[in-house]
């Protein structure tokens, strides 16, 4: 008789489970989203943490996180025209216009309240739309600054930069600075990037120019040819900056942790690897203007989250993007130093005024208001192929 219960009872417990196991996988509504970043391996390494934060916040969501450390928008161009674009997806506004227009991309506007629109920089916002129109969730800013090795000024007994100096004193000061073969007074790379802001100095340059960069020919206006031509004579009449050969392979970034650079003009992103690298005191200052009457002038870029317009799970795609963004997640990115934050409630935090070097973080800030965002149109890559090549004998003239 006992024998007969127990059997009776061992099927009853499996009918029970059973039926808890069938109801468990009926229940189970989870989705998988597809999220496409490009990265460093310490850029991942702070955003795969905040994705498995997002996913125990929502079990019924997961998260297939796509790293392309490489050739980021040459896949995302095949992803979309073989129809299999991730839900969401980091992006630029060099790019951006591209796949706006293209009607791939979600707008966004009507997903952001306006209490939200209010924690970002204009300009951010402003960078990552088209036609008026919202297509990405900005992450960071992305301006230009000159950092500056504060040994070599001291050794060469020469004063340190300052707030509001003039482009006359910046090319003095990149005259003391230069010993050849061995140190430069400032950087120069061939890229439009790292001279917009010599042609943006002259005053032949307006916001409204940016945003009609390539319609109104501003390349050929006298003051932005003037720019153009004093940003070659770094090299050619005065070498303060070094010419290819004498940098050999060497990045400009390499050079100045070299000791072999006194300035020079980048962005936020080296942060991390001056922090990391440099054995020597460095600090930033913003770039010159022309005169004591005008503002120091670069281009602003940024770079945030998007989703495909073609998402199966658009919801759950947004709800990650408004993660992403976060004021939470934006402090895990800014604690980094990586990034100048797009949202001013972190921008403006100890997250990034960390008192780090550079100790003159908030320069970042402070120029966002006279920045032009950078002029992008839909061919924006082979216009920067053209004029590369357009400039590359005036800036080797006397290589």
């Amino acid at each position: 008789m006992f024998k007969k219960l127990f059997i009776l009872f061992i099927l009853i417990l499996s009918a029970v489970l059973w039926i808890c196991y069938k109801n468990k996988n009926f229940n189970d509504k989870s989705v998988t989203i597809q999220f496409a970043s490009w990265g460093s391996e310490s850029e991942i390494g702070i955003l795969k943490p905040i994705l498995a934060d997002f996913e125990k916040e929502n079990p019924d969501i997961k998260v297939d996180f796509m790293h392309i450390p490489q050739n980021y928008f040459q896949k995302i161009h095949l992803l979309f025209a073989s129809n299999t674009a991730p839900d969401v997806l980091f992006l630029n506004n060099q790019y951006l216009p591209i796949y706006a227009k293209a009607g791939v991309l979600e707008n966004l506007s009507a997903y952001i309240s306006e209490n939200e629109y209010n924690q970002y920089y204009p300009k951010a916002l402003a960078s990552l739309s088209w036609k008026a129109d919202i297509y990405a969730i900005p992450r960071d800013i992305s301006n230009l600054v000159i950092f500056y090795n504060k040994n070599l000024f001291d050794k060469y007994k020469i004063q340190y930069p300052h707030s509001g100096w003039t482009y006359d004193e910046f090319l003095n000061t990149a005259q003391k600075l230069t010993h050849l073969p061995e140190v430069f007074g400032i950087s120069f790379e061939e890229m439009p990037l790292f001279y917009l802001p010599y042609m943006m100095m002259y005053g032949g340059w307006t916001q409204e120019d940016t945003l009609n960069f390539f319609k109104n020919d501003v390349l050929k206006r006298s003051e932005n040819t003037k720019g153009l031509i004093e940003y070659a004579n770094l090299r050619n009449k005065y070498h303060v900056a070094p010419f290819k050969s004498e940098s050999a392979s060497a990045t400009m970034a390499q050079l100045f942790l070299q000791g072999r650079l006194g300035m020079h003009l980048s962005g936020r992103w080296l942060v991390p690897k001056y922090r990391q690298e440099a054995d020597f005191d460095w600090d930033i200052v913003e770039f010159p203007r022309i005169n004591n009457k005008a503002k120091s002038v670069v281009p602003l870029d940024a770079s945030g989250w998007a989703v495909s317009k073609s998402s199966k799970h658009k919801q759950q795609a947004i709800k990650l993007v408004k993660y992403l963004s976060s004021k939470t997640s934006s402090e895990k990115f800014t604690k980094s130093g990586l990034i100048v934050p797009a949202r001013k409630d972190v921008a403006n935090s100890k997250a990034f005024l960390d008192g780090q070097k550079p100790y003159s973080a908030k320069i970042f800030l402070d120029i966002i208001d006279s920045s032009y965002i950078t002029p992008v149109t839909v061919n924006y890559k082979e216009i920067l192929d053209v004029l590369k090549n357009k400039n590359e004998e005036l800036f080797n003239k006397f290589q």
